[in-house]
């Protein structure tokens, strides 16, 4: 804009032309603005909530809620599932009345009281000179109960409290405790929790037809990292780790092993990620296939000369991809099992499919600048949204026919023209996709969404807002392994109280077999 004459020459008109062009500068430059700090926020880490909003296809297309005039199922009896005492009151009668029994009446109480109990334990030297000192009784460990170590870590992780509010509480109750022996009771002695978290885990990944994942930032040691949730309706596992390659999943999914192996399902994934045949043909005509570690790994392919290699694609990743997942099939994980997630790169192993909800999103925040396009983006949403009704109520009565006719439709939906380039765009994206779209059809019991995976980690999420992130690797650890227990006693109906009381040997404790055996039995416990 060249610079204005003098203005006192400008007669008003002009002036107030001149004041609308430099107020629609200022706005634009504004936006410019705008647009900077976010992407310097992004660009630090420190970008803000998407604004998102759900379209609404899966409450859409769920079946009709009863009316008015239909009978809804009461709640039924409330039931404490704690012994009820029995306690009769008398009542002031006159002469001659007549008993009719007794009226019920339900109250529950919780009862909070703090002790402490001083052992005072013998002492005895043996004629050999040997000192006898007499046991501490079962289930002591440290100088704080069993109940009250129960009590913190079903306050911490379940009850999301922050560890300043935890040790402000027990103080008020009556319990001597510093800072940092809260931190010893959240973080010390915990391997056991943290080992079966892992044994869910690979039970887990042996049994279940299919699994759902998703991650979500985490802090750890004052960095940026990413937590990974991997589940369906029967478990959950975290594990927070700095990277969220394919690489580090596929690491997740060996459950705690660190073995490399070169079999046909290694060099079936190489093949499928374009490593050419020669570079293959390398490590086949080698006798050696299993490595016990990272390390040995890495010098068998130095000694192959891998790491001169200067194509594409990176012949050291997508060989180290391979090997892990031969890995993975070698101890039968996900041997047949369908991996579902929101269409993140680093998720597409195996036999994958696509949540539906992420799909559609797609569509619905597509941007639209005339009524010609918004009239598009509308049609399409209507048949996609049909389309998903549709594919529910087949996951409830599957068949070849009408497997083949969702296919056609789908291409019907996804292969239109609609005049509005960018949208016709995203369908051929998202037609390119077509077989992990459908994996339903072949596998009618997985879900068409992530929102399991999505409900899952957002304990982790409110666990990241309330206490921001761990410093030490054994504090992340814990807070991984004990929400990923939490969540999966919730799935199989057990209350992490009676869990973590079976585990510390409360007196009166109800007896949880270790989590896996529920996983791997599909029971719930009685």
């Amino acid at each position: 804009m060249p610079p204005p004459p003098a203005l006192s020459a400008l007669s008003r008109p002009q002036l107030e032309a001149l004041l609308v062009d430099l107020l629609g500068e200022v706005a634009t430059l504004k936006q410019t603005v705008a647009e900077l700090r976010e992407e310097i926020a992004r660009l630090k880490g420190l970008k803000g909530r998407p604004n998102i909003k759900p379209s609404g296809m899966d409450k859409g297309t769920a079946p009709a809620k009863p009316t008015e005039n239909e009978k809804r199922p009461g709640r039924g009896k409330v039931t404490p599932r704690v012994n009820v005492e029995e306690t009769v009151i008398n009542a002031e009668i006159p002469p001659g009345s007549r008993f009719k029994g007794y009226q019920s009446f339900l109250v529950q109480y919780l009862v909070i009281s703090v002790r402490a109990t001083r052992y005072q334990r013998e002492r005895w030297v043996t004629p050999d000179g040997r000192t006898i000192l007499a046991p501490l009784p079962e289930g002591i460990d440290g100088h704080f109960g069993p109940e009250l170590r129960r009590f913190v870590l079903m306050q911490y992780h379940q009850g999301q409290s922050t560890m300043p509010r935890l040790l402000a509480l027990l103080r008020s109750m009556g319990i001597a405790i510093s800072k940092r022996q809260l931190v010893r009771l959240l973080n010390e002695n915990h391997e056991g929790f943290v080992a079966e978290a892992q044994d869910v885990l690979r039970a887990g990944l042996e049994t279940s037809p299919w699994v759902s994942v998703d991650d979500t930032g985490a802090r750890h040691a004052g960095k940026n990292g990413f937590c990974t949730q991997i589940g369906n309706e029967w478990f959950t596992w975290f594990r927070t780790r700095s990277s969220k390659s394919r690489l580090n999943f596929l690491d997740l999914l060996l459950a705690g092993h660190t073995d490399y192996m070169l079999n046909d399902a290694a060099y079936d994934y190489m093949r499928n990620q374009g490593l050419p045949a020669a570079t293959i043909a390398r490590l086949k005509a080698e006798p050696e296939t299993r490595f016990s570690d990272q390390t040995a790994w890495q010098a068998h392919l130095d000694r192959l000369g891998f790491n001169a290699l200067r194509v594409t694609p990176e012949p050291v990743r997508v060989a180290t991809e391979g090997a892990l997942w031969g890995s993975v099939q070698a101890h039968e994980f996900l041997c047949e099992a369908v991996v579902l997630s929101d269409d993140a790169g680093q998720f597409n192993v195996g036999r994958h499919a696509l949540c539906w909800v992420h799909a559609e999103r797609l569509v619905h925040e597509l941007e639209t600048f005339t009524d010609q396009h918004r009239t598009a983006r509308t049609r399409v949403r209507s048949l996609i949204w049909d389309l998903y009704a549709d594919l529910k109520a087949y996951q409830l009565n599957p068949g070849k026919r009408r497997a083949s006719m969702l296919r056609a439709r789908f291409d019907r939906i996804f292969l239109r023209r609609t005049g509005f380039a960018t949208l016709d765009r995203l369908l051929a994206r998202l037609h390119a996709n077509k077989d992990e779209l459908l994996m339903v059809l072949e596998r009618p019991q997985i879900p068409l969404h992530t929102n399991g995976s999505e409900n899952d980690i957002r304990c982790h999420v409110t666990r990241r807002k309330v206490s921001a992130g761990t410093r030490s690797d054994i504090g992340r650890d814990c807070r991984d392994a004990f929400l990923s227990l939490l969540k999966t006693c919730d799935k199989l109906g057990i209350a992490i109280w009676d869990y973590l009381g079976s585990r510390f040997k409360i007196a009166g404790y109800a007896i949880v077999e270790p989590l896996d055996h529920y996983v791997r039995m599909r029971i719930r416990p009685a």
